[in-house]
């Protein structure tokens, strides 16, 4: 009888504990999906140099496209409409990827880098070390780990390289809608 007792209760934690576990990157991605349509601009909150392709630029996210199991979010930099986020749901896990274009529609050199959660994450961040594609696409870039953040009112998107001093954050303000830019570079 103990031993019953014993395993109903070990095997209730386990439920329970997966259920929690599974919580957080499910409720991020349904909170991200609400602002599927909408477009938000952004803030660099990290110290950047006056020749950094981002100064004095305009910044907007559009999250443009949401649909069963993938959310793509165009990252426009000024006129510059070369980046989207891939986020995508596979074996419960988010991954992210960076597709990068050039303004005819082709894929650029370096894109399709990024990485997968290691684990479901929270409800308001997801992490994405840089997986083996991107190490062997950047090697310089096998130590990245990117994450955003999802609060209320703002979104962050997030670049560390472990190891050096390289740090980039934009914040995007979800209370205030803006035009989109239009359609992101080879997604039209």
């Amino acid at each position: 009888m103990k031993i019953a007792v014993i395993f109903s209760f070990v095997f209730l934690s386990l439920t329970f504990s997966s259920f929690a576990q599974d919580k957080g990157n499910l409720v991020f991605w349904e909170k991200l999906s609400k602002h599927c349509g909408k477009a938000y601009e952004g803030v660099v909150t990290t110290e950047i140099s006056d020749n950094d392709p981002f100064a004095g630029k305009k910044l907007v996210m559009h999250v443009v496209d949401c649909g069963e199991g993938f959310i793509h979010i165009p990252f426009f930099v000024g006129n510059d409409k070369s980046r989207t986020w891939v986020l995508t749901m596979e074996n419960g896990l988010v991954k992210l990827k960076h597709d990068h274009r050039h303004e005819d529609g082709s894929a650029d050199e370096i894109t399709q880098y990024g990485g997968t959660s290691p684990n479901t994450g929270m409800d308001s961040i997801q992490i994405f070390p840089a997986d083996q594609e991107t190490a062997n696409l950047i090697p310089y870039a096998a130590n990245n780990v990117w994450w955003i953040t999802l609060e209320d009112e703002y979104f962050t998107y997030n670049l560390r390289r472990i190891g050096t001093e390289r740090l980039f954050t934009v914040k995007f303000d979800l209370k205030k809608e803006v035009q989109s830019p239009g359609p992101a570079w080879g997604w039209e």
